[in-house]
């Protein structure tokens, strides 16, 4: 590393992050900035500051990015009905690049030389934190402790604050596991969850009830949208972190949004994570609704083809590359007529679709209608066309091609 005479640090204000703090001014004899973010992760972040300022830094960054995180990736993201590995609805992905550019940003508003981020060495998010800033500042440092340090267990993080007076909160009943959360998802890895036969614990949920525990009645829901985003609940107006925010408690209470999967990290490893996406679920069957009834055949079916190479590019951390822009733009441009309204049923886990409507509706029950259509579609047509979709076959069944087996 060149000489560093600033780092600006992504601090949450827990026991890896504050060592970090230290460290980084121990080691190489710098000034460090700290940037906290609020993505909705449902604890205070103000808190972060104290901790921050008892560890003697100047200049603290505490900032409140819920609405841009929903408006300006999540929003974005769903538009393409993202999924990775067919269930993954990318909560922890789709935060990095935010947090990446706001570290970039305030190394440029300070003068700093490096940032620096608490991922560890085998996981995606310092893959996601670095691509996005040498894509955003190319000649940025960046300090990845977790690859550098000896600090490889919790025991020698507590021994590293002892021996250097740093604070740390000790929770009762703190959780076992390794979570990640925001206004999108809450993970949670580690632990017994190591072992892929474990059944994760009903204590370990936070966000919803179990599918059993949810009430017995129905919950109703309309989802108005305008270009591929929702605007209004039960015809109120919301901001897109409202939306999200509202969305998390009613899935949750109705036991929606669970998920245990075993997932292909980008680094190579195969990785046991569990999910609560409540209020993502919901978004997603609510907006392939309102596709199904806006969006032409073709293009529906090739947004459905791209799409998880678009999810490959957001877990594995391309938000921030020329491909995923352009991809993006053509799917911003498919949702111009994906206006309407989609009504949903919650019940017991389970998001049922069962109303949607729209002025920009390429359903028609004139031509689709069983019954008499008065001459809007003449089902004699049909054995022309069936029958030119089936001259290469009949040419190679008649030069004695065989297909059977």
């Amino acid at each position: 590393m060149r000489d560093i005479s600033k780092v600006v640090l992504a601090y949450s204000g827990g026991l890896d992050t504050s060592v970090i703090a230290k460290w980084l001014e121990d080691t190489y004899h710098c000034e460090v900035v700290t940037f906290t973010a609020d993505l909705g992760q449902g604890e205070e972040v103000e808190p972060a500051r104290a901790k921050a300022e008892a560890l003697g830094i100047r200049e603290i960054y505490i900032e409140d990015l819920r609405e841009e995180f929903v408006r300006d990736f999540v929003y974005p993201m769903f538009r393409a009905n993202t999924v990775y590995e067919g269930e993954y609805l990318l909560g922890t992905s789709i935060a990095r690049p935010l947090i990446t550019k706001r570290l970039i940003e305030i190394a440029n508003e300070t003068g700093a030389d490096a940032i620096s981020h608490g991922a560890t060495g085998k996981g995606n998010d310092q893959v996601r934190f670095e691509l996005g800033a040498y894509a955003l500042k190319p000649g940025v440092q960046v300090i990845a402790p977790w690859r550098e340090w000896d600090l490889n267990s919790r025991e020698k993080l507590l021994e590293y604050c002892d021996r250097h007076g740093i604070e740390v909160e000790k929770k009762k009943g703190k959780s076992p596991y390794s979570m990640d959360a925001n206004l999108l998802h809450i993970s949670y890895e580690g632990d017994m969850l190591e072992d892929p036969w474990n059944e994760p614990e009903e204590e370990m949920w936070r966000w919803s009830v179990s599918p059993e525990e949810a009430p017995d009645e129905a919950t109703y829901l309309e989802l108005t949208y305008r270009k591929g985003d929702i605007v209004e609940i039960d015809g109120e107006p919301m901001s897109p972190a409202t939306v999200l925010e509202y969305l998390n408690k009613i899935g949750g209470a109705n036991g929606i949004g669970r998920l245990d999967i075993v997932e292909n990290r980008y680094v190579g490893m195969k990785s046991r994570g569990c999910y609560e996406t409540p209020g993502g679920t919901i978004m997603l069957r609510a907006h392939r609704a309102i596709e199904s009834i806006t969006l032409d055949r073709e293009v529906a079916h090739l947004k459905d083809e791209l799409m998880p190479r678009y999810a490959k590019l957001i877990y594995n951390g391309y938000w921030w590359s020329p491909e995923r822009k352009m991809m993006q733009q053509m799917i911003d441009e498919s949702q111009q007529n994906v206006n309407g309204r989609v009504k949903l049923k919650l019940y017991k886990g389970n998001v049922i679709v069962v109303g949607r409507e729209s002025e920009d509706t390429l359903f028609d029950e004139n031509i689709a209608t069983f019954e008499d259509d008065a001459g809007a579609y003449d089902q004699a047509d049909a054995a022309g066309f069936i029958k030119l979709n089936a001259l290469r076959l009949r040419i190679a069944a008649g030069k004695g091609r065989e297909l059977l087996d």
